[in-house]
């Protein structure tokens, strides 16, 4: 059977910023779609371990400092249960499908390691963001989840929620499947490897971009998620 009429699972976090090295999870979910059986959803609205959500990053997702505080569960709590659930999926062989996974997996990686808990099994992933920039190179316009439901024709509910997010980007991949066969036709082993050379591919090119104006821009090739040692967070 083909990875893209199989099981998936949807991951996505709504956080307190842009930098995966510093920014903490606000909200996550995890949901089980596909191959047949019933939809599984996981839902998790943090307190931010007591941290500020800046107003800039509430304004995208909609969860203020005094909801994370009144209504979040334990951040650390979170943080556990969140890596046990991903755990289950990666050793039941089920792909974790994350929309530019570098940023959500090198977040979650750089949680586990503050509170010391053990970091997840290697996933096996798919990215619609690193695979839609691969098979469709020359195309303009943003690449953002939202951009990318209306380019494959995909419902998406209510963008920047993680659950509404987290399916969307299982739908997603699902089409580029459907509409790519060579993709389709992968492993999913085969796909994965593919995608950690097209994620260094697009980097260096980005890079190079940078490049023009700034000599000493770097973009980050790592996927699907950024080692410790290079994050600086050791």
């Amino acid at each position: 059977m083909s990875w893209h009429l199989g099981r998936m699972c949807g991951f996505d976090l709504e956080t307190t910023g842009p930098d995966p090295l510093t920014a903490r999870i606000v909200t996550a979910c995890i949901v089980q779609v596909g191959g047949n059986h019933p939809v599984q959803a996981a839902n998790w609205l943090t307190d931010v371990d007591g941290e500020e959500i800046p107003d800039e990053a509430a304004a995208i997702h909609g969860v203020t400092t005094d909801r994370a505080r009144t209504e979040g569960v334990d951040l650390r709590q979170a943080v556990d249960e969140i890596l046990g659930a991903l755990t289950q999926v990666i050793t039941s062989g089920i792909p974790i499908v994350a929309m530019n996974a570098r940023y959500d997996l090198t977040l979650l990686d750089r949680e586990a390691e503050r509170y010391g808990f053990t970091p997840l099994p290697a996933p096996l992933v798919i990215d619609p963001f690193v695979i839609d920039k691969h098979v469709d190179k020359y195309r303009r316009g943003s690449r953002k989840l939202t951009a990318l439901c209306e380019h494959y024709r995909v419902p998406i509910g209510d963008a920047h929620t993680a659950d509404a997010d987290a399916i969307a980007a299982c739908r997603v991949a699902w089409r580029q499947g459907t509409m790519h066969p060579p993709l389709a036709a992968m492993g999913l082993e085969q796909l994965h490897r593919a995608q950690v050379e097209w994620a260094a591919e697009q980097a260096a090119s980005l890079q190079k971009y940078f490049r023009k104006k700034d000599p000493a821009a770097v973009v980050e090739g790592a996927w699907p998620l950024i080692p410790r040692q290079r994050g600086g967070a050791q």
